[in-house]
């Protein structure tokens, strides 16, 4: 298969890309999951201390309390959650640290002047819509750059030739071409 321009090899998890926004959403993530879990579980542990209490109290069994009972099924219900918490805040952050530091790549390369870049993403990456927009406009602002170009070009042959009529008409187009452009 084929590598792209920038791409390196994608099997691998590179836990370096964006590392602090990744730290900020695994801890963002991390702690949603221990806060929803830790809910989740006392819910569970009241509304079952409450209404088990009063169901089972003349039951064969003889317990002093019924939420003694759920509260390894609770402990290992917040574990399983806690568990598939991390797995999600493992993966998630790079399944979008990838896609922006690829953007934030591209953009940095129009920056510097460089109008051929074009930001391409992985068909399943998160951020594909986001990349195809920022091609879009780096093609356009190419666009508008080429025209202005080629209007220098026709106005220095213009110059050359010395028809000042033409220039003058040369000129005008520049600054129509120009005025488009919002600075």
């Amino acid at each position: 298969m084929e590598k792209r321009k920038g791409f390196v090899d994608r099997q691998k998890l590179n836990l370096d890309v964006k590392r602090d926004f990744q730290r900020w959403l695994l801890l963002k993530l991390l702690t949603t999951v221990i806060v929803s879990s830790l809910i989740a579980a006392c819910i569970l542990y009241f509304y079952a201390r409450q209404e088990l209490i009063d169901s089972y109290f003349d039951a064969h069994i003889r317990l002093r309390r019924v939420s003694d009972l759920l509260l390894p099924v609770i402990a290992v219900g917040s574990a399983v959650s806690l568990l598939a918490g991390g797995f999600l805040a493992l993966f998630l952050p790079q399944k979008i640290a990838g896609p922006i530091y690829r953007i934030e790549k591209g953009l940095k390369e129009v920056a510097e002047g460089d109008l051929t870049t074009e930001v391409t993403l992985r068909d399943d990456d998160t951020l594909k819509d986001l990349a195809v927009n920022v091609s879009s406009t780096i093609a356009s602002l190419r666009g508008h750059v080429l025209q202005v170009k080629e209007g220098q070009l026709a106005l220095e042959d213009a110059a050359k030739a010395g028809d000042k009529d033409k220039m003058l008409e040369l000129i005008e187009q520049q600054r129509i071409l120009l005025e488009k452009l919002k600075t």
